[in-house]
């Protein structure tokens, strides 16, 4: 294993792959030398991401799954686990909002918070720690959280999240006999689409404080190449993808017995908002 690539020899799982963050962090893990299973549910660009990881020499599979569904992430884990071997890296990233306050809140967009940012991270999780130890990996559990998580009135977005702390806590301390080690990742605003269920007005304004003559409708994603200018032209409000995924790197190419429980990667300016 050479400095350049730390994690030659090991399999990876990125969920949530398709842009953004979880775009990001799957090239650097493909880039440090780890064989990365891209799962999301848009296959044309998960399908943009392995090109590039292979053009970088790294190695990739695209895998199209919807992550609330619990059988389809413990098929997904079996599938890594059953074409290289092992299962060393689980990265619970997928998540999404839908801004509204409680009173205001769409009940079936609360289930979707739900079973996406908690019940899926929960079933990866777990299915992940048992084809590590059946591998006898030493692992790491990477889960993706948000500063919401460090305030009380975020909303049910933001309890989501707090879920995810109390998770990734708790695994953390049922796994201290093992080789498996759990990393808490909090990212504050950052230039993704995250954002595309947020109110058009807000998002338009942001733009237009960029300098980007742009008008996006509700639902709609921003290309890449788009997400790069808007990040570079408002870095003290929006962090950059690639930071966060240089944290999960930091992560996991720590010696086993080094144990990284909570990250925050965030900008300069606090950017608040309305959950």
């Amino acid at each position: 294993m050479s400095d350049s690539k730390p994690l030659a020899g090991k399999t990876a799982i990125v969920t949530g792959a398709s842009s953004g963050i979880g775009r990001a962090i799957a090239e650097h893990l493909g880039g440090a030398g780890a064989r990365v299973y891209l799962t999301g549910r848009t296959e044309s660009l998960m399908d943009e991401c392995k090109t590039h990881i292979e053009q970088q020499g790294g190695k990739a599979e695209v895998v199209t799954a919807d992550i609330r569904d619990v059988t389809q992430v413990q098929d997904l884990i079996n599938q890594a686990v059953e074409s290289t071997g092992r299962l060393d890296i689980m990265v619970n990233n997928a998540g999404l909002e839908f801004p509204a306050k409680i009173m205001q809140g769409d009940p079936e967009n609360w289930r979707t918070m739900l079973e996406t940012n908690v019940l899926g991270l929960l079933v990866g999780c777990q299915a992940a720690v048992k084809a590590m130890r059946t591998c006898n990996a030493e692992g790491h559990i990477v889960n993706i959280s948000s500063v919401s998580a460090q305030r009380n009135n975020t909303g049910v977005y933001g309890a989501t999240k707090h879920a995810v702390n109390v998770i990734s806590s708790s695994l953390r301390e049922e796994l201290e006999e093992d080789t498996i080690r759990v990393t808490n990742v909090m990212p504050g605003a950052i230039a993704t689409n995250f954002a595309r269920n947020f109110d058009r007005d807000f998002v338009n304004q942001i733009l237009k404080m960029a300098g980007m003559d742009i008008e996006v409708q509700a639902g709609e994603h921003l290309p890449h190449a788009v997400l790069e200018t808007l990040q570079q032209k408002t870095k003290q409000l929006l962090g950059n993808p690639n930071d966060v995924a240089k944290a999960v790197i930091y992560a996991v190419t720590q010696p086993i017995e080094v144990n990284i429980a909570d990250i925050v990667v965030r900008p300069p300016r606090a950017m608040t908002l309305t959950h």
